[in-house]
């Protein structure tokens, strides 16, 4: 893990609702990248490091004979099995699971994905477990992408969510060291992923690109929720001042769209796939 932290289990406590409501979907165009980077083809086993409430696995479950989400924080694994219920998805399985604490007897992959999740454990333990876990020329995928805010521009008929307003708000109520859980977000001394990588003997990744450009019509309730899918903004770092705060909230949302509907334009996502050796 990061240099000066430490995983707490409320890191992401009472988010999972908000992040399922407040991010930006990934676009089936990611999965299609996936699948072709890869050549998948629906067999294998993918394992989803982080998962949150299923973001990634279920979008690609039909890639896989098996999808397997691992989260140690449990509210973000009831809702993944959640989503699959909704989504009809049947061969998916979910574990309250730390990272650090793999294998867990849950046995060998073709894929393992990480979604914005490497970077809160113990990168360089996590990579020495889990390449233990996929398969000879198996794949991890680190998927770079950010979900709760769309692109920084001006996004006529309907405004752009004022984020650097809401950033400063978020900083009135919490001060300027960013949180995560009890104490603050990682600072990356350990070395970059690239590095980390390396140094456990993979060669150099594939990059690829998922360009976006999907405009999202989000309502006043979906911006206050991607806000609370924050670790940063999570409801419980707010404490007694939650309700003072989504007052806030919502009364600079009102001002900057008084018809409670904003406009966002999707960012794009880059995929970082770094290939397994193949056995001497």
């Amino acid at each position: 893990m990061e240099a000066g932290f430490e995983w707490d289990e409320s890191l992401y406590a009472g988010t999972a609702r908000f992040y399922v409501i407040g991010r930006l979907p990934y676009p089936q165009a990611m999965a299609d990248a996936i699948a072709s980077e890869l050549r998948l083809d629906g067999s294998g086993r993918l394992l989803d490091v982080g998962c949150g409430p299923g973001s990634v696995a279920l979008l690609v479950s039909s890639l896989f004979e098996v999808v397997v989400g691992v989260d140690p924080d449990r509210g973000m694994v009831e809702e993944a099995e959640r989503q699959a219920d909704r989504r009809d998805v049947a061969n998916a399985e979910w574990h309250v699971l730390r990272a650090e604490d793999l294998p867990a007897g849950l046995g060998s992959f073709r894929v393992a994905t990480f979604a914005q999740s490497f970077h809160w454990m113990d990168r360089r333990r996590v990579v020495a477990i889990v390449s233990d876990m996929v398969e000879p020329r198996g794949a991890w995928v680190h998927i770079g992408a950010t979900t709760h805010r769309g692109v920084e521009e001006e996004s006529p008929p309907q405004p752009a969510p004022p984020r650097g307003e809401i950033d400063e708000l978020i900083r009135r109520y919490l001060g300027s060291t960013r949180r995560a859980g009890r104490g603050s977000r990682p600072d990356g001394s350990d070395g970059g992923e690239e590095e980390i990588m390396l140094a456990a003997g993979y060669p150099k990744p594939t990059r690829v690109q998922v360009p976006r450009g999907e405009i999202f019509t989000r309502s006043t309730d979906e911006i206050v929720a991607s806000v609370y899918s924050l670790s940063y903004a999570a409801p419980h770092l707010f404490a007694d001042q939650r309700e003072s705060f989504e007052t806030d909230l919502r009364t600079l949302l009102a001002a900057a769209s008084p018809t409670g509907v904003f406009r966002e334009r999707a960012r794009d996502i880059e995929l970082v796939i770094w290939r397994r050796p193949a056995p001497a």
